[in-house]
Order: C-alpha cells, then sequence, then structure tokens
C-alpha cells in the first residue's frame, strides 16, 4: 500500500470515527461525560463529610457492578490517534481524546483538507501551577496531536522524540486551540511540528519524530494485552 493510500485509509477511519455512537458504546461515552464532571467537581469541592461519604459509597458500590462484567475493549487495535488499526479501533479509549475515557480532556482533531488543528478546554483536575495546566499535560496532548498529524502524511509511526517548549503559562478553563505546522517525511521518520494557543497568545510549541514500525510489531503488542488481560480474568 503506498503513502497516499495509507493516507487516504487512515483519514476514512477517522470521519467514520467522528459518527456518533450507539447503544452501549453510546451510554459509555455518557457515562464518562458524568465521571469527567464528578473529577472536575471533586478536586475544588468543600463539600461535608457526610455528602462525600455518600458519594463514596455510591461509587464504590457501581466499581463492583463493573468489575462483574468482562473486561477487555471490544475492538482490535489501539487507543492513541497514531496507530488506530480500523474503523472500529476509533480512539474512544485514548487518555487525551478518548470520549469513553473519562481521564481525557478531552482534545478535540478536526481535519479540513490539509489543515488539522485541535480544540480542547483543561478542568481543574488538570491544574499545575495556579490556574494553569500543569506542563506534563501540554506534552501528551502535543504527543496526541502530533501523533495524528504524522498518521495523516500517509507514513504513521510511534514516538521517537518530543520536545516542547512552554512559551506563556496556559490557562485552565480557556478554550485551548492546537495548529499544525510543519510535516515531513524522511524514510523511516516523519516530523511534525505544531504550536498551542490561547487565543491570540502562543503557550508553547513543539516538534515531534515518529519512527514507522513493522505492523508485526504492534500485533505482538495487542497479542500480549490480551494474553495478560486473560490471564488476569483466570485469577
Amino acid at each position: 500500500m503506498s503513502e497516499e493510500e495509507r493516507r487516504e485509509a487512515f483519514m476514512s477511519h477517522w470521519q467514520a470515527a467522528t459518527q456518533p455512537a450507539e447503544g452501549a458504546w453510546a451510554q459509555k461515552r455518557r457515562l464518562t461525560t458524568a465521571m469527567r464532571r464528578v473529577i472536575d467537581r471533586l478536586v475544588t469541592s468543600d463539600a461535608p463529610e457526610h455528602e462525600l461519604a455518600i458519594a463514596a459509597d455510591r461509587l464504590e458500590q457501581y466499581a463492583k457492578r463493573l468489575e462483574s462484567h468482562p473486561q477487555g475493549r471490544p475492538y482490535s487495535g489501539f487507543a492513541e490517534a497514531a496507530n488506530a488499526g480500523s474503523v472500529g479501533a476509533f480512539f474512544d479509549a485514548s487518555p487525551i481524546i478518548g470520549l469513553a475515557n473519562p481521564l481525557a480532556p478531552p482534545l478535540r482533531l478536526a481535519a479540513r483538507g490539509d489543515v488539522i488543528s485541535g480544540d480542547v478546554c483543561f478542568g481543574a483536575a488538570y491544574e499545575g501551577p495556579p490556574g494553569c495546566v500543569h506542563g506534563g499535560w501540554i506534552a501528551a496532548a502535543f504527543d496526541e496531536f502530533l501523533g495524528f498529524v504524522q498518521s495523516a502524511t500517509g507514513n504513521p509511526g510511534m514516538t521517537g522524540t518530543l520536545e516542547v517548549i512552554y512559551r506563556s503559562p496556559t490557562p485552565l478553563k480557556t478554550d485551548l486551540r492546537f495548529v499544525a505546522g510543519e510535516r515531513r517525511s524522511e524514510g523511516r521518520k516523519t516530523i511534525a511540528t505544531g504550536q498551542l494557543y490561547a487565543g491570540d497568545r502562543l503557550c508553547a510549541e513543539a516538534k515531534g519524530i515518529f519512527i514507522a514500525i513493522d505492523r508485526t510489531k504492534f500485533v505482538d503488542l495487542l497479542a500480549a494485552r490480551e494474553k495478560e488481560r486473560e490471564s488476569a480474568g483466570r485469577e
């Protein structure tokens, strides 16, 4: 398969993956949204002890209910944009863009022709310096964003190096925008750059070098993951 064919396949998968979910998957996204609200309120809450105790009891009960169901993802693929293998392997499990992962802010990616961007608003749970986003989350978001950018070239790979330069504090609870810059391929390497803005103010910029890896290595990772889950299920 040529790079252009891989690019078209990746973008086709992405467009299919952005469609509304149905059935249990839609309810998983709904539950995730509610959990994000709980996390955001909890880290800054001054609720009294008895109210927190009630919430903890109910969450512990529901955690037990979830544990009674089979574990594992109902697809084969990977949880990040750089390595998504099929339409069924949508990025919902990603800790950065996953609509079914309560850890994700989430970062929402968009591709319009050759223009790639991302929008995100980090809540209180992502605070580092007072009123600002933790630098680790900014780096993680750049890794995911540039991973999507380089995958769209048709030559996807895994992160080799990621350099982030923080230009100014990144505010919490503010609409932020990632913008793709240069992207080029050199053999197995793909270089991608991007910037992060709060309004017109540059908050950070990054450069990532991604290395294309034989597809069988991803298959081996998937097999190892499933074997570990099967072993845990027998305990």
